[in-house]
């Protein structure tokens, strides 16, 4: 671009500019006859008219030919869709009806006319609102969308043990009361009251079922007409024609049953219903609620489990949030609390279950939040049952989960007894086979549980007094042998006679007739009972609520002094109380240590405080469990301690010499045990020669 294009292209750009600058304005006024006020109002109000797209209106029509009900015509094929707001019927083309807003009843056609004359701007976008959401509804819900709006009513079943309350919205049971039992957990612990163990209400549980349409949706949105078949037999149905039902069957039987029988009911949905979806969902979601005094404990021992089928019972963790998916076939999913639980039982395996528990900390009332999804395959349309579950709801009783395990599904052991902590296979088998059943049989004629404990353990004592005598005894032979002991690790002091000592020592237990060893294994024999125990007591339901003595409840502690607030570390492992059984137990142990120091502490002196210190350990450890637990040792050790003088008494340290020096006067024959020792011996003096000759040739 040259010189005097850029100057022309100037120049007509000011001419430009200087026209529009100087050109004459026109002044632009409306004027005030143009538009009459009234005509405003109306230009106004049909800017504010709403109303339905062509697609929305499509889709309408589609969605009440598919799933409204035929209405008979003698020219035309209609369809009517009703529910609380609206009542629309379509002939395929076109629809006419009447919607409910806010207690006004519109006709469609003039809602669709935008006639202001029959209501307000708001009445007509309302109604126009409730007519897209009716159609949304229906696309998604197809026959069941009649059901999202009702009225709720409770329905009631009971039995001797158990009181439910079933709510005609969703269907489902939304109360459950155990009514032999009393909760233990007080909100306001300057009232005393006594109210029944509730395991759940509506606000803290929801079990729904995922009806297998093309797009599943949830019983629990839906509402359903309840019918009382019998006393034990109430009938959940969604009637989506004269002759046609999709429902839920709950049957609670006569007498002490906590197991509720639910089935899925229909007729004739085959007909009405066109899905090509086999899988029945479950969607079960519940709060579980406090129970207990000790939030601590009773959290510790509540957690979400399940059985696969066929195989065993696992579960999430207690203590911390956890969830699993389990693409396997599972049997039961248990929602468990320290002494109730809340089983559901497939009878039909469940393919899938997606699990879920989280610890609610911060809320006083509650424990943990549990949710489980899961699905059964197979569902047919066609049968009259499609599937069946069973759903128990109560307390975590040995004999009564025992006796449900034999009522096996397909063949099955249902192992609900797992839901009772009762620890490994050996200490398991120990409270199975016999504590439990002691347990029960002093307690089917003795009402006081503190006396059934003392009674049990005068029994259990009495069985192991063999080896307690055996133990005893082996200690007083190491005690008279203390003396040649010493002069033995006198002799041979240091590391480097350490095999000469040894040797000298067997050789003084082979001459006396002893074995270090006899003292230890009776007591090892008795382990497995101990902790057998200390997995029994808290987990025995029989002692909740049971009062002895100061103790209120032999499953709680039983404390004597509280405080409130949080002291770091103190208040996580010993808690703001102290139990008055547990402080027994710690006094009565320190009492049976320095007794048995007096045998063992010049055998183990570094070891002298430390055995004072585990008393002080395990009070920190004991003062949050079950108060039987305590009362238990507390009875344990003072047999022990009695144990102690009788065999101080009645064995004498002369009639023991007199028996050593017997042994002493026999031929020895090496037992298998001291052969073994001696091999080990001759091995470590080679080595130990070996090391020797090494280190003198680097020299």
């Amino acid at each position: 671009m040259d010189k005097n294009t850029i100057i022309g292209l100037l120049l007509m750009a000011a001419v430009f500019f200087g026209f529009m600058w100087f050109a004459p304005k026109d002044d632009i006024k409306v004027p005030e006859e143009a538009t009459p006020p009234e005509e405003t109002e109306r230009v106004v109000s049909d800017l504010a008219i709403d109303s339905l797209s062509p697609s929305e209106l499509k889709w309408l029509l589609k969605n009440i030919a598919e799933h409204g009900n035929p209405v008979a015509s003698d020219s035309i094929m209609l369809h009517n869709y009703t529910n609380p707001l609206v009542n629309l019927t379509s002939d395929g083309k076109s629809v006419s009806g009447s919607v409910n807003v806010d207690g006004v009843t519109l006709d469609w056609k003039d809602i669709k006319a935008g006639d202001l004359s029959k209501m307000t701007v708001a009445q007509q976008r309302q109604a126009v609102e409730i007519v897209r959401q009716a159609s949304v509804e229906i696309g998604k819900y197809g026959k069941f969308a009649p059901f999202l709006a009702g009225t709720d009513s409770i329905i009631k079943l009971e039995n001797n043990v158990l009181a439910l309350e079933l709510s005609s919205k969703s269907g489902t049971v939304t109360r459950a009361e155990l009514k032999k039992y009393d909760t233990e957990y007080t909100p306001d612990e300057t009232k005393k009251r006594k109210e029944k163990v509730v395991i759940f209400d509506s606000s803290t549980n929801l079990l729904q079922f995922q009806i297998p349409l093309s797009q599943e949706i949830a019983t629990g949105d839906l509402y359903f007409t309840p019918t009382i078949v019998n006393d034990s037999t109430v009938l959940m149905t969604l009637p989506i024609a004269e002759d046609a039902f999709w429902g839920l069957e709950y049957t609670l039987p006569q007498g002490d049953s906590y197991v509720i029988g639910i089935k899925v009911v229909q007729k004739n949905m085959d007909y009405y219903i066109e899905s090509n979806n086999r899988l029945l969902g479950v969607d079960w979601h519940q709060q579980l609620l406090r129970q207990e005094k000790g939030k601590m404990f009773e959290e510790r021992n509540s957690a979400l489990y399940y059985k696969f089928a066929g195989g065993s019972v696992d579960n999430l963790s207690e203590n911390k949030n956890d969830s699993e998916e389990r693409q396997a076939k599972i049997r039961w999913i248990g929602f468990k609390n320290q002494f109730f639980s809340s089983v559901l039982i497939a009878d039909r395996p469940f393919n899938m279950a997606d699990l879920k528990s989280v610890v609610l900390k911060d809320r006083p009332y509650f424990l943990k939040d549990f949710s489980a999804q899961a699905t059964v395959n197979d569902y047919d349309w066609r049968a009259a049952t499609p599937a069946e579950f069973s759903l128990f709801i109560g307390p975590n009783l040995y004999p009564l989960l025992s006796s449900l395990d034999r009522q096996t599904v397909a063949d099955e052991n249902l192992q609900l007894t797992r839901l009772i902590p009762l620890g490994w296979s050996v200490f398991r088998w120990i409270n199975t086979g016999v504590i439990i059943p002691i347990f029960n049989f002093l307690g089917s004629f003795i009402s006081n549980y503190g006396i059934v404990i003392l009674v049990m353990t005068f029994f259990i004592k009495l069985v192991l007094f063999p080896l307690t005598y055996k133990s005893y005894r082996s200690q007083a032979v190491m005690r008279l042998l203390q003396p040649e002991m010493k002069e033995i690790n006198e002799k041979y002091p240091g590391q480097a006679n350490a095999m000469t000592r040894q040797q000298k020592m067997m050789a003084l237990y082979s001459k006396a007739g002893a074995n270090p060893m006899s003292g230890c294994l009776p007591m090892l024999l008795q382990m497995p009972i101990l902790f057998a125990m200390f997995t029994f007591f808290p987990s025995a339901i029989e002692l909740r609520g049971q009062s002895f003595l100061w103790a209120h409840d032999l499953a709680a502690p039983d404390a004597i002094i509280s405080w409130s607030g949080h002291i770091p570390l103190i208040t996580d492992y010993f808690g703001n109380h102290i139990s008055l059984f547990c402080l027994l137990m710690t006094i009565t142990n320190l009492v049976y240590t320095k007794i048995n120091m007096q045998t063992t502490a010049n055998q183990m002196p570094g070891m002298k405080w430390m055995m004072y210190l585990m008393p002080v350990f395990f009070m920190i450890f004991f003062n949050n469990y079950a108060s039987g637990l305590s009362y238990y040792y507390f009875l344990s050790l003072l047999i022990t301690i009695a144990q102690t003088y009788a065999f101080r008494y009645f064995i004498k340290e002369e009639d023991v010499k007199k028996k050593m020096a017997e042994n002493a006067k026999k031929p020895k024959k090496k037992s298998g045990f001291m052969a073994r020792l001696e091999e080990m011996q001759r091995q470590q003096q080679a080595m130990l020669r070996e090391q020797q000759k090494r280190a003198q040739s680097r020299r």
